[in-house]
């Protein structure tokens, strides 16, 4: 995958192209994926480094949404984990098993906490990581020695997996590209392009290399920009209404003697009703996450202090070290 020659194919290309994407993270680079790999001719642009985004600040699990077996929603939790499962075969390179210790402080915790995630078990069809088990006090605090010891009664060890984010998304942009996408970042679209009867027929896009224009023609144009979709939208209609409401969740990097072990922590209930992780990552823990509402999405979210506090308060309740 060459910067110029995507370029240079992108300039040379006579006809409208099948399918013009905006946006190069997760799900743009997807579309590519899909869309050039069943034979259509497509090209993309990112305003930045391809997975800028949200693709790149994830919390780096492939999980089957074990969040949402509290709130019943198996079809949901089905689905997930079948996905889990493709990108398991499709990229065994990049997913790997992340045990989880669930801490048990309550005398009912166990065996609740047990019953949920054989479920969980069950509906990957047998396609699990591993078996759920039930752990005695003495084993949370063998594999997670910095677990509060403190009222803990045992835990349970469930598994799912993890991975690298970014690794994954520009493995799927190489793949997009040898199937003969055109993916072009630091190459921002600043005009939506009609025909006679209003539909978008293409864009304008600015190379941030040469501060050059560049006007493409394409059959369909598809927005892909995450939590900057309304952005795009008012390009076509500067008075259209916003379509989502955004919210960015924040993680905390703590140093690896916070959770020395190989397993993760699954924080099953915080005081807002989410579930939070703990999970080491390149020699360090990645601690979170929240959901906080923003006034609009930027390219560079910065923690607000209010969601660390958050953070490190949960995560205090758990970990012995402070």
């Amino acid at each position: 995958m060459n910067r110029q020659s995507s370029l240079q194919r992108i300039q040379q290309q006579q006809s409208p192209w099948d399918i013009l994407i905006i946006g190069g993270g997760a799900t743009g680079i997807g579309i590519a994926v899909d869309a050039a790999s069943r034979g259509y001719s497509v090209c993309l642009f990112e305003q930045s480094d391809f997975g800028k985004g949200t693709s790149s600040r994830s919390t780096k699990l492939v999980h089957g949404g074990v969040r949402y077996l509290r709130q019943g929603n198996l079809a949901l939790v089905f689905g997930a984990l079948r996905e889990r499962a493709i990108l398991r075969r499709n990229a065994p390179h990049l997913v790997h098993d992340m045990p989880f210790i669930v801490p048990s402080y309550g005398r009912l915790d166990s065996p609740f906490y047990w019953t949920g995630l054989k479920l969980y078990d069950l509906l990957s069809l047998g396609q699990s990581f591993g078996k759920s088990e039930l752990l005695s006090r003495q084993d949370v605090l063998t594999l997670a020695p910095t677990i509060e010891p403190k009222g803990l009664r045992g835990g349970v060890m469930y598994h799912d997996g993890q991975f690298d984010d970014a690794r994954l998304l520009i493995s799927l942009a190489q793949t997009a590209d040898a199937h003969g996408a055109a993916l072009l970042n630091y190459a921002p679209v600043v005009r939506l392009l009609h025909d006679s009867q209003g539909k978008v027929r293409g864009v304008d896009i600015r190379d941030l290399e040469t501060g050059q224009e560049c006007t493409i023609a394409s059959r369909c144009v598809i927005n892909a920009t995450g939590a900057f979709v309304d952005a795009v939208r008012r390009l076509d209609d500067p008075a259209s209404s916003a379509m989502i409401a955004p919210s960015q969740g924040t993680h905390i990097v703590l140093p690896r003697s916070f959770l020395p072990g190989d397993t993760a922590i699954m924080v099953p209930k915080t005081p807002d009703g989410r579930v939070m992780f703990a999970v080491p990552w390149n020699g360090q823990v990645v601690v979170g996450t929240t959901d906080t509402p923003v006034i609009a999405a930027t390219i560079e979210p910065v923690a607000q202090q209010q969601e660390i506090n958050f953070i490190l308060e949960t995560a205090g309740r758990y970990l012995a070290i402070k």
